[in-house]
């Protein structure tokens, strides 16, 4: 069922419909209908109309592993809420492919902002994998330094024994010890 025409949905309404799948990030078939303003069933039938413009890296359906996966996360209530159809999930590319199909104003403007929290999340994880190599790097310096102290205290210790074990010369008042 289309949503409300004036509704607006924010970057988070759309980042909660995006999911991990086959290693990609993928978005269901009935979230983009949701977001796009269109009946699911009219989405998909634009989808077979054209499947010439989504290759298997666009757009694929899901198996029945995968929807049971989606189930128990909750990503979609039930196996019934799906209506007999299998779900389809689109990448980026098919995203941006749909908006091409559909034709309209508002599935054009939020396949771009769909495509633009995709290049965020990359941006994001690219920030993430540089802060990591980082912290690794610092934790290899740390493990390092550690070592050093080890060595530097083990000295001190060795001294001190040899201190503490060398006679003391010179006069001693009747009230201290050797």
């Amino acid at each position: 069922m289309p949503s409300k025409r004036n509704e607006k949905f924010t970057d988070e309404t759309i980042t909660q419909h995006i999911h991990l799948v086959r290693g990609q990030k993928i978005m269901l078939d009935r979230d983009l209908a949701k977001l796009y303003d269109v009946i699911p069933t009219r989405l998909r039938e634009q989808v077979k109309r054209n499947l010439k413009r989504f290759p298997k890296h666009f757009m694929f359906p899901l198996n029945q592993k995968e929807i049971k996966f989606m189930v128990s996360q909750n990503a979609i209530p039930s196996v019934q809420h799906l209506g007999g159809a299998i779900p389809l999930a689109f990448t980026e590319h098919g995203i941006l492919m749909l908006a091409n199909v559909l034709k309209t104003e508002k599935a054009l403007k939020v396949s771009i902002r769909i495509i633009e929290i995709f290049v965020q999340m990359r941006a994001l994880l690219s920030n993430s994998q540089e802060v990591l190599l980082t912290l690794e790097r610092i934790g290899k310096r740390v493990d390092k330094h550690d070592e050093d102290f080890e060595t530097v205290f083990g000295l001190f210790q060795k001294l001190l024994i040899q201190e503490s074990n060398t006679r003391r010369i010179g006069f001693r008042r009747a009230d201290e010890k050797e």
